[in-house]
């Protein structure tokens, strides 16, 4: 999607704000449905019954990490390792898609998450359930980005995280340029791994061998 800046540093403007009330059903519905009539097509054959699909799809699907607590999926399967150091855990190609907010098309690929705890270790499961659900909003992805950083560091108050995501756009695929083979990449940072903890971070993103799990050989439970 086009990404506008603005601010002293030109930074990328946040993402599409929350949603601000519960999701209506038959409204999304209608509103698909009157976007086929206003294309020139009827609702007939395979169309019949799209408006209900589609609506279902959005508000379960593409928007459902609006309604659900990324946070507490993190900290419920958490377990405290005691004092530390304990390293950084990191995990690789974590399956994610989320939906620009610009075109309202999809964007899928992998995200890899790491981060610094202090004494709370989330399990393998509740890691990728947290990135999908935050995935699941209307958001850009270096905001997605940033929000998951930021979420791993406040419900485990980790000592810090970094999110690096590697996404295939469909609104850079399917129009415009249309660039089939052409993937985005972005890196977000937060806590230490934003300040003196960047460099060991960035080493441990770059290594072959780094860790998948947290430093003592288990990912806890979901």
């Amino acid at each position: 999607g086009d990404r506008k800046r603005t601010g002293p540093r030109g930074g990328l403007r946040s993402s599409a704000r929350a949603a601000t009330r519960a999701p209506d059903h038959a409204r999304v519905a209608n509103a698909v449905a009157e976007l086929i009539a206003a294309l020139g097509h009827d609702l007939a054959g395979e169309l019949a019954g799209t408006p209900e699909r589609v609506a279902s799809a959005w508000i379960d699907e593409f928007t459902a990490g609006d309604r659900i607590d990324a946070a507490a999926l993190l900290r419920g399967g958490a377990l405290d390792l005691g004092q530390g150091p304990h390293g950084i855990v990191l995990v690789r190609d974590i399956a994610i898609a989320t939906t620009c907010p610009h075109h309202l098309l999809p964007s899928h690929g992998f995200a890899t998450i790491a981060y610094a705890p202090k004494r709370l270790a989330a399990g393998l499961g509740a890691i990728a359930e947290a990135a999908v659900t935050l995935g699941r909003k209307l958001t850009l992805q270096e905001a997605l980005g940033r929000d998951i950083a930021e979420t791993f560091v406040r419900a485990l108050d980790a000592n810090g995280a970094l999110c690096r995501l590697d996404l295939v756009h469909t609104c850079f695929v399917a129009r415009g340029e249309c660039q089939a083979r052409s993937t985005l990449t972005t890196l977000a940072f937060a806590g230490s791994f934003d300040g003196p903890d960047r460099g060991a971070a960035l080493a441990a993103l770059a290594s072959p061998d780094a860790p998948r799990a947290t430093p003592n050989g288990h990912g806890g439970a979901r």
